[in-house]
């Protein structure tokens, strides 16, 4: 991995190098198209879980619930992106999305910022800052106007919200079997904010994605690992192990710190035109109290002009006991047992954290010109097994199992 380790290093200084080179080369850059687009999105939402908020992302948490009767942080954005083409062999992107962040503030971020080599007409070679293709609307999950709904589904999208990765990927197009074939290796390393003091760091990530398009249907899978390390637990799980041999067992199964996630993703989308009808089913097991869960949904529409209603099912279930005995306190001195009590209360706390949830979904879209689309997005969604779903800022009212529902109205917009 030394070779993806220097590659990430060096990805922004690549791509400010291809963009100098750009303006300031003559000879063969000298004929080098630009292009500058972006894309926007507006949205207010209301939740009627007034003991939490509802949110699309947990490193960027909404306020809609309990914080506020209506918000508009939970999906608007702003995005802008520049590219060029050197030649017939070289370009290059730079992405920057403006949206909220886990500190609670709108700050511009580089979603993207690599350099493309087009090797044979079939392959090619990309370095820097590039998306991270686990789920079917990988490429375009940030830009809503690309989606027939107000957002991608939480249930899966919320499970992996990092949306891109610093280092190298390789693309091979290929026809077969009467169909056109994507296959693209990914490698790279990726920083995300967990919470405002703490950032999670994912290393040696790899994945594997095979994109397969016949006629008006696409299908898509990917298998993806890294290992993640994530920082804050420690005197936790420190505490944990001084318990003895139970003690270290459920540190050493729960604790964040350098696990190993595998990710599975596959999907299909079919879109004659009038209609669409699309799913996709997941895997996220990080091996550690973050949970091992399994989420898809369904999804299909109708076109009628420039309007499309739309109706999706999503359901997000785990893997793994969310309620653990912990260490026993029997025996233990007073001090001992009230510190082992807490641990165990604090585990079990974390654990009940891990979303499992499903939402009903009804919506419309209306592209009320070009370039501009209204949704409107109407959500029953119910937190189960104790869980709370994937709501945040939780209050000690909330009651899981207990239906809500989400009332989501906004514009998005490409120029």
């Amino acid at each position: 991995m030394s070779s993806v380790l220097f590659v990430t290093r060096r990805c922004k200084a690549a791509c400010a190098a291809a963009f100098a080179l750009a303006c300031t080369h003559g000879g063969a850059y000298a004929q080098a198209k630009w292009t500058f687009g972006g894309f926007g999105t507006l949205v207010g939402v209301h939740s009627t879980a007034d003991q939490a908020d509802y949110t699309a992302s947990p490193i960027s948490p909404g306020q809609a619930g309990y914080s506020k009767e209506w918000a508009f942080d939970v999906d608007s954005r702003l995005g802008a992106q520049l590219g060029v083409q050197l030649d017939k062999r070289w370009s290059a992107v730079i992405q920057v999305v403006h949206e909220k962040d886990v500190r609670g503030s709108f700050r511009p971020h580089v979603e993207w910022a690599n350099v493309k080599y087009q090797v044979t007409p079939e392959l090619s070679v990309r370095a820097g800052r590039i998306a991270l293709p686990l789920f079917l609307a990988a490429d375009y999950r940030k830009a809503s106007y690309a989606l027939p709904w107000v957002r991608p589904p939480v249930e899966l999208y919320s499970l992996m919200p990092i949306s891109s990765n610093d280092g190298v990927d390789a693309t091979y197009r290929w026809n077969a079997w009467g169909a056109k074939h994507e296959t693209q290796v990914t490698l790279g390393n990726a920083d995300v904010q967990i919470t405002p003091e703490i950032r999670g760091k994912s290393r040696d990530a790899y994945a594997i994605t095979q994109n397969t398009t016949i006629g008006a249907l696409t299908m898509r899978a990917t298998a993806a690992s890294t290992t993640m390390n994530i920082p804050g637990a420690e005197e936790m799980f420190d505490a944990l192990r001084s318990f003895g041999p139970r003690g270290v067992a459920l540190a050493n199964r729960y604790d964040i710190a350098s696990r190993k996630i595998d990710i599975y993703n596959a999907g299909f989308s079919y879109d004659p035109g009038h209609w669409f009808l699309m799913g996709e089913i997941g895997r996220v097991n990080t091996r550690s109290m973050l949970g091992d869960q399994t989420a898809g949904y369904l999804s299909g529409g109708y076109r009628f002009g420039t309007v499309a209603p739309y109706a999706t099912l999503a359901r997000v279930d785990v893997n793994m006991a969310t309620q653990v005995d912990g260490v026993p306190t029997g025996g233990l001195p007073p001090a001992a047992a009230g510190l082992a009590t807490l641990l165990n209360t604090e585990l079990n706390a974390r654990l009940r954290s891990i979303g499992v949830q499903d939402t009903a979904s009804v919506g419309v879209r209306w592209d009320i010109a070009p370039n501009y689309a209204v949704k409107m997005q109407l959500d029953r969604v119910r937190p189960r097994g104790g869980s709370n779903g994937t709501l945040t800022n939780v209050q000690p009212g909330f009651r899981s199992g207990h239906a809500f529902g989400v009332i989501s109205a906004g514009v998005d917009f490409v120029f």
